[in-house]
């Protein structure tokens, strides 16, 4: 075989490898979510533990769901190690390198290491205040005032060249306020602070129908009544957003129909756009009943229902569409650049159009660009909506008992025994991904339970 023909025959066995492409984080993703949310904590674990050793690029997006996991396992300690690493590496991978942004024009974005959705950076630290709450709630404050500090920062450094500000259109997380609020009450003492992250709580979430009952409390300088204490469920509901890859029909076409008038119009051809161009977009997941919340039940009398205090796929569809126009302008320049290199390529080495070389060159960038992958890295087992609910209960143990509100089919009661203190909150914890419960309800006395248990042995 001719070095030419042995050329064309190498291009044509990589365009193939390229166009079949190989797995991308939504398809190991689509494993953990299986696990999980068949309540198979432990095989989920053990699978997320695995791939985040394989999978160096992917490792954070995986302890982020590990986190979920463990907090689904009553492990809270073990979650909050794991939501403060990753916490930490998006802070530090939020400036990319220079090596990262050319490694991204030349390949894609899954060449970069992953900093974080907006929403996601704001999550992790709320997430972390309830972790922390769940094992002793030393650092829940700190860690409610960072929500809210880097949602300000993000929103406030969006803008581009041109002083456009996509982010100034975000949905606040109103997450992090009602912590803050919740625990400056518990104070006794400082009011004030509560009261003003509470009407952040009534403007970012109106809907929030416990809000404007939180405000008046505060204002009325009393957490409870004497004798009694506060009681927050704090419920995971329904299955969270995550990332697909879509393939940007209109923009391909515009790519095709300007890399053909080239073609015609220049020295030399440009590779032909064939492979769509790629691109990631956060989509909801499909609801599996229709599940309003968590009825919660004291001693076996019903309360309430817990509400949502945030949205977590509405607001994260929210924020991505906003800056979604500069996830197109970037696979758009990356096509660019591509093509840039082919064309200067055949400039350079002074390629004559209808040659062999022409076109072993135009099938090296076709599958160039084939090669690319949309970036589908993501927080994936975040829950759709995180709600709560505050009831007031005398000090003592009581029964608490928690099972899906709205839906279809028999209703299942979970229970757990809750301590309650006198003038003191009280935490639990429960995932309803759909009509059962996943994994143990978690209360934040567990732990003292424990250490007095272990002291009178």
């Amino acid at each position: 075989m001719s070095p030419p023909r042995r050329q064309l025959a190498i291009l044509a066995t990589l365009l193939a490898f390229c166009l079949t492409g190989c797995a991308a984080h939504v398809d190991r993703l689509r494993e953990v979510r299986g696990e999980f949310y068949a309540n198979r904590i432990e095989p989920a674990r053990l699978q997320l533990q695995k791939n985040e050793k394989k999978y160096g690029r992917e490792a954070d997006n995986f302890k982020l769901d590990r986190a979920i996991v463990e907090l689904s396992a009553g492990r809270p300690k073990e979650a909050e190690r794991l939501l403060r690493e990753v916490r930490d590496s998006f802070d530090y991978f939020e400036q990319a390198s220079a090596a990262e942004k050319v490694a991204v024009m030349l390949a894609d974005d899954t060449h970069a290491a992953y900093a974080g959705e907006d929403y996601e950076k704001v999550l992790v630290r709320a997430m972390l205040a309830i972790s922390n709450l769940m094992s002793g709630g030393d650092d829940a404050t700190a860690y409610s005032l960072q929500a809210d500090d880097v949602q300000e920062r993000i929103i406030q450094s969006g803008g581009d060249e041109s002083g456009k500000n996509p982010k100034l259109a975000y949905k606040r997380i109103a997450l992090g306020a009602y912590l803050h609020g919740m625990l400056r009450e518990a104070t006794n003492l400082d009011y004030h602070d509560a009261a003003r992250s509470f009407v952040k709580v009534c403007n970012w979430e109106p809907s929030f129908p416990y809000g404007r009952y939180d405000y008046d409390r505060v204002t009325g300088g009393i957490h409870c009544a004497k004798g009694n204490g506060a009681l927050y469920v704090f419920a995971f509901v329904g299955r969270g957003p995550y990332k697909e890859q879509r393939d940007e029909i209109p923009t391909q076409l515009s790519l095709l129909i300007a890399d053909r008038i080239i073609s015609a119009t220049g020295r030399h051809s440009l590779p032909p756009t064939i492979a769509p161009v790629k691109v990631p977009l956060v989509v909801a997941a499909a609801p599996s009943m229709d599940m309003r919340g968590v009825g919660v039940a004291v001693n076996r009398q019903n309360v309430g229902e817990t509400a949502t205090i945030t949205d977590v796929s509405k607001l994260a569809i929210q924020q991505y569409a906003e800056i979604y126009p500069r996830v197109i302008a970037r696979a758009v320049a990356r096509r660019a650049l591509k093509k840039g290199v082919v064309y200067g390529a055949k400039e350079g080495l002074n390629v004559n159009n209808g040659s062999a070389a022409n076109l072993l060159m135009d099938l090296g960038g076709i599958a160039w660009e084939a090669a690319e992958q949309a970036d589908t890295r993501c927080w994936g087992l975040l829950p759709d909506r995180i709600q709560v609910m505050r009831v007031e209960l005398p000090a003592g143990t009581h029964t608490v008992g928690l099972s899906p509100a709205g839906g279809y089919g028999a209703t299942i009661v979970h229970e757990k025994s809750v301590k309650i203190e006198d003038g003191r909150n009280t935490y639990v914890l429960a995932n309803f991904a759909d009509s059962r419960l996943i994994g143990n309800i978690l209360s934040s006395d567990d732990a003292a339970l424990r250490e007095q248990v272990t002291a009178k042995k």
